[in-house]
């Protein structure tokens, strides 16, 4: 592609960045948009592939028909079909009238297909027909209709995995993979973050009059070695976050820490200057992972000791529970003697002085006092409540 012809389409569609990849992808794009082959774009969420698309569209014979951007992962399962293909007055509950759909209201124009890989089974069907023979029927209804779409789809899911999983046809993969277009990452973009970076923070400066923020070079090189997991999204996330809670305009490194998250998994800096001002190493990095997974094998030793030592507390408990229970007596013989002889003839005393003997020698633990009385809960309760206890 001439370079001229590459920066004039950069400059139309707002596309910051010169890296081989990213020229690659738009070359590829510029190249098939006079044609009606099928298109899938390739890459990460947010990596910018709802771009290509719209230059596929308007470098097009179609250019001047209807273009739709539709996010399969968007619309319920239950409904997708309808919005897709329409449907007929009174197929379902709410369908108070007839629907034309995408795949209708886009005759002879473009559709963009986003997170094609969500799509239900039962919809790929249907919508391989419409890519075969251009043919469909609306829900509900019985006639066969006619479309001539030109189908752009996007997805961030391994298809490939996808198919070996059973979650999305084989037979539909490969018409949608008629030309692939493969979206770099941010993290393999090199200079490119910083381009992106001088793009989103002088737009902050502009919208809300502040003192554009800048990186020194030490936290250019942080940038460009960082993982960026959420491509240019997160990187405008983080430019805004600064432009507006940074109290200086030089970002350094300690600065761009504060905004930047570390995660070791998926989000990690692959340049951090400790502390001490040395580097960091892999075996500085296996000394630290042998210590946590030391002081857990600790943790779990301890917490094995204490579980022992508190399931034998619970079986000597059962095994010897009179004399640990009921220290005031030595056996259930003796107690069963003070209760069966009581100081008053009175059979409301006497109940009552059980009750009050009862809860004395149990420590007040009501549940084990009518265990030994052989008495319900509920029971001891209400003979509580009946004599005041």
């Amino acid at each position: 592609m001439d370079v001229k012809e590459l920066q004039n389409i950069k400059q139309r569609y707002g596309i910051v960045g010169n890296c081989s990849a990213l020229n690659r992808a738009l070359d590829i794009a510029l190249q098939v948009a006079p044609t009606d082959l099928s298109v899938l774009i390739v890459g990460e969420s947010g990596v910018g592939k709802e771009i290509l698309p719209r230059v596929i569209h308007d470098c097009s014979p179609r250019r001047r028909e209807k273009y739709f951007a539709i996010n399969c992962g968007a619309i319920p399962e239950g409904t997708i079909d309808s919005e897709l293909f329409g449907h007929e007055k009174g197929s379902f509950t709410s369908a108070i009238g007839e629907s034309t759909g995408y795949f209708g209201a886009a005759d002879k124009g473009t559709l963009f297909l986003d997170e094609v890989g969500e799509l239900p089974l039962a919809t790929q069907a249907r919508l391989l027909r419409v890519l075969e023979t251009g043919e469909y029927i609306r829900v509900g209804g019985q006639e066969v209709r006619k479309t001539n779409v030109r189908i752009v789809a996007a997805t961030n899911v391994n298809l490939r995995k996808a198919i070996s999983e059973r979650r999305f046809r084989e037979d539909l993969y490969y018409r949608l993979n008629t030309i692939e277009v493969q979206m770099p990452p941010l993290r393999d973009r090199g200079e490119d973050i910083i381009l992106l970076f001088r793009l989103f923070a002088m737009q902050m400066s502009e919208k809300y009059r502040l003192p554009r923020i800048q990186l020194t070079d030490a936290a250019k090189q942080v940038m460009m070695n960082y993982k960026w997991p959420g491509n240019v999204r997160q990187l405008k996330n983080v430019t805004e976050q600064m432009s507006i809670l940074s109290p200086k305009r030089e970002i350094d490194v300690q600065d761009l820490l504060q905004f930047v998250p570390i995660d070791q998994e998926s989000t990690e800096l692959a340049t951090i200057t400790p502390q001490n001002g040395g580097s960091r190493t892999y075996e500085s990095e296996r000394e630290m992972l042998f210590k946590i997974l030391y002081e857990m094998r600790s943790n779990v030793s301890d917490l094995r000791r204490e579980v022992s030592s508190l399931r034998k507390q619970i079986d000597d408990g059962h095994a010897a529970m009179p004399i640990q229970t009921f220290p005031a007596v030595q056996s259930m013989d003796q107690y069963a003697q003070e209760i069966a002889e009581p100081e008053s003839l009175n059979v409301g005393e006497w109940t009552k002085a059980s009750l009050e003997k009862a809860l004395k020698l149990c420590n007040g633990n009501r549940k084990k006092a009518a265990e030994m009385l052989g008495i319900s809960d509920r029971t001891l309760y209400r003979r509580l409540k009946e004599f005041g206890l």
